[in-house]
Parts: structure tokens; C-alpha cells; sequence
């Protein structure tokens, strides 16, 4: 696929999706941070369920600490491993206290560090709290980027990695979000909406829904 196909993909996109950015609420990078950590194998409805609840009585890591992971859990049961999560969110609130003055380090290498954050998480916190160009691979954007034609990686490394050398600078920062919210609401995973799709006309994808 050429640059100029590629950049008209985005700009359909884009024209489509006028606010791409995630749909959890946060008012906080911290916010943010455990948002995020609580998406994992859960909706973003469900973990707005949650954190407005639990951000009104801890929304930094200090106040996260009094919970203990005793009181986190009791919060966020309706998350999917919530049992690992309440841990992780304790551990990650310990050495961000500790560590780095209840700040969110803007780099991978440091926010991988922290318990409950791989690849994907710390991705989706440098560019939406950092506004970095990096793109994080859920679900959405592997099947997505997949029956485009962006990529044929079989990992979220691989697919990120083609991603990365193929988006146009302009949309460096929003591509992820867009590929994912088009992922979410129009190349859904069964019976894809691809007579409404703005970019059907350059989709590769096989079994396309017409």
C-alpha cells in the first residue's frame, strides 16, 4: 500500500472520528494511569462504573495507599482479575510515591516497570497524558491494522512496529485511537459494518459485509 492510499485512510478516518481519544474518564494522568490498568480484559463502560466511585475517595497514590489492597478490591470486583489488579495498583502506588513524587514517568522503559504495566498500557498513557506518538495494540487495532492491510503481524509488537514506519506524521498521535474507536464501532470483529465504513473502498479485508 502506498503513502498516498495510506495518508487518504487516515484522512477518512479522521473525518469520521472527530474526537480520538480514549473513552475512560480521568481528570488526572494518575486517574489515567489506573483507568487503564483496569480496562484490561473489561470495558471501558464498566471501568467508568468503577472509577467513579473509587476516584471520589482515592484519586492520587497516597490516598490509593489507606485502601489497602483490601479496600481496592472492593471497588473494582466487577473488573475481570480483580483480585491481580487491586495488588498491582497497590505496588504501582507504592513506588510512585516513593520513587518518583506520585508523578507518572513519560518514558516506556520506567512506566513498564510498574507492576500491571506492559507494553500496551504504557503506550496508551504516553500518548494520551504525554501526547507522544505511540500506539497502543488492543484487540481493536490488531484486527483492524490486520484487514486493512497496514500489517500482517501476528503480535501486537509486530503490528505496532508496521504501524510505526507506515502513519503519517500528522497522524502520529491520533492514528491509535482512531484505528481502535473504527474497530469499536464500525470494523467490529463479527459481521463488520462495511457498507457504512469510510474507508471500504481501500480495505484489503476478504469477507467484507456487502
Amino acid at each position: 500500500m502506498n503513502s498516498k492510499t495510506i495518508y487518504q485512510i487516515f484522512e477518512a478516518l479522521s473525518s469520521s472520528i472527530p474526537n480520538p481519544t480514549t473513552e475512560l474518564n480521568y481528570n488526572s494522568n494518575f486517574e489515567l494511569l489506573i483507568a487503564v490498568m483496569l480496562s484490561a480484559r473489561t470495558t471501558d463502560k464498566t471501568v467508568n462504573k468503577i472509577t467513579k466511585n473509587l476516584f471520589k475517595i482515592a484519586n492520587t497514590p497516597k490516598e490509593m495507599l489507606k485502601l489497602k489492597i483490601s479496600g481496592v478490591k472492593k471497588y473494582i470486583k466487577s473488573s475481570g482479575f480483580y483480585n491481580t489488579k487491586a495488588t498491582n495498583i497497590i505496588k504501582t502506588c507504592e513506588i510512585l510515591a516513593k520513587k518518583f513524587h506520585s508523578q507518572l514517568p513519560n518514558n516506556s522503559a520506567t512506566l513498564e516497570t510498574l507492576p500491571g504495566v506492559g507494553r500496551k498500557t504504557a503506550n496508551v498513557i504516553l500518548n494520551i497524558a504525554f501526547g507522544k506518538p505511540t500506539v497502543a495494540v488492543d484487540t481493536h487495532v490488531f484486527r483492524v491494522a490486520n484487514r486493512i492491510g497496514f500489517t500482517n503481524g501476528k503480535t501486537p509488537e509486530e503490528v505496532e512496529n508496521d504501524l510505526l514506519k507506515i502513519i503519517p506524521k500528522k497522524f502520529a498521535v491520533t492514528a491509535g485511537n482512531l484505528l481502535l474507536l473504527h474497530g469499536r464501532y464500525t470494523c467490529v470483529a463479527q459481521k463488520p459494518k462495511c457498507i457504512t465504513c469510510v474507508i471500504n473502498k481501500f480495505c484489503h479485508y476478504k469477507n467484507k459485509t456487502i
